[in-house]
């Protein structure tokens, strides 16, 4: 590994994330094609169904690409999907070096890519750059892993610890530049999750407010299905929304007059957060996003369905007995039971500090 190697991989990553939160089931790609020291080719993976990043770079790279190196954040696949493998890409276009920043997790590759090129006489180097590629694409590697997405609860929170008064008040606890990053963090996710009573209090629209123009699948997940008849996120134009509850009956009133709207209504004999995150892995979505109160929060991390939170803090104290808190009862009654987060990192957004952790 030389620092050369480190700087072109790194390329690589920032190229990736151009395509954050639309290549999904894929994970982000970025690939650079280098020649005498000079880049000749870049590309990244837009969304799937398209070409891969590598097959942009050889493209942009032309003849250059004879005897050249090619960087790419992920080993290059080596079977056939909805594109060809990008191995023989690189073997046709007469690459003399391949340097990976990590190994393929996904069964269909995992080091079969590696073990092609190789094969065919091109000098491969592996593991460059390999922490910050796997964090890259962590959600993509906990879907492959795990068949399940990778599921990030976000909450917003004052100094002891409310995320709204006693009378349900909760606009707004952190300032404008935590709530910018919120819809950047949403652009980057196939879908946000909440729950009734954030619909009923309020009136979110979950997008991206002009951040991306790529808005995730708006889910709401109400078993009472006691909904308003006129709210933001029926608005389908805006953004696509799904809204999960129990069996309703063709009676409902409700229901007919989403459906007109324009909004899915998927009924479950069992609603649960570990039931919704099954049905949003199979429709290919990586990493979902958790912005709903407590109650449903501690749901779905005691069902081990939040990977990754994100506590946004404000220098903001309420007081009083009563409060809504962040994460609802997960039966922990000793200070040695209590979840402790790893790998935690602090940001700090104006006046508001963003603690973000792993659950192990």
């Amino acid at each position: 590994m030389t620092n050369f190697d480190q700087k072109m991989i790194r390329e690589c990553l920032t190229l990736a994330k151009k395509a954050l939160g639309k290549t999904s089931p894929n994970p982000l790609v970025g690939a650079v094609v280098v020649k005498n020291g000079q880049i000749v080719g870049r590309g990244f993976h837009p969304q799937a169904g398209l070409p891969h990043a590598e097959v942009f770079a050889l493209k942009e790279a032309g003849e250059e690409a004879m005897g050249a190196t090619i960087y790419v954040n992920l080993e290059p696949c080596n079977h056939y999907g909805k594109t060809p493998p990008c191995t023989e890409a690189i073997i046709q276009a007469g690459i003399s070096q391949v340097v990976v920043g990590m190994v393929d997790p996904d069964e269909r590759v995992a080091g079969g890519g590696i073990r092609r090129l190789m094969s065919a006489g091109i000098d491969v180097k592996v593991g460059v750059e390999e922490e910050a590629c796997g964090q890259l694409n962590e959600a993509f590697i906990h879907r492959v892993i795990h068949k399940r997405p990778f599921g990030i609860l976000k909450y917003a929170m004052t100094m002891d610890g409310k995320i709204a008064t006693a009378t349900g008040d909760s606009k707004w606890i952190t300032g404008q530049k935590s709530r910018d990053y919120v819809h950047f963090l949403r652009s980057s996710c196939d879908a946000v999750v909440v729950g009734g009573n954030t619909v009923r209090k309020d009136n979110p629209r979950l997008t991206t407010h002009g951040v991306s123009r790529h808005n995730p699948l708006r889910v709401v997940m109400s078993a009472s299905f006691d909904l308003p008849f006129d709210c933001n996120l029926w608005d389908t134009a805006m953004a696509a929304t799904v809204v999960y509850t129990l069996p309703q009956g063709d009676d409902s009133a409700l229901k007919a007059h989403l459906l007109a709207r324009g909004v899915e209504v998927l009924e479950l004999e069992n609603l649960c957060p570990t039931v919704v995150m099954d049905n949003l892995y199979h429709r290919g979505f990586n990493s979902i996003f958790w912005e709903c109160g407590g109650i449903l929060g501690a749901r779905a991390i005691a069902s081990g369905n939040i990977q990754k939170v994100l506590a946004f803090m404000a220098p903001k104290i309420i007081g009083g007995q009563q409060g809504f808190n962040p994460v609802g009862d997960l039966g922990i009654t000793a200070m040695k039971d209590a979840l402790s987060l790893q790998n935690i990192t602090l940001q700090r957004f104006d006046d508001d500090f963003l603690i973000e952790g792993y659950i192990q």
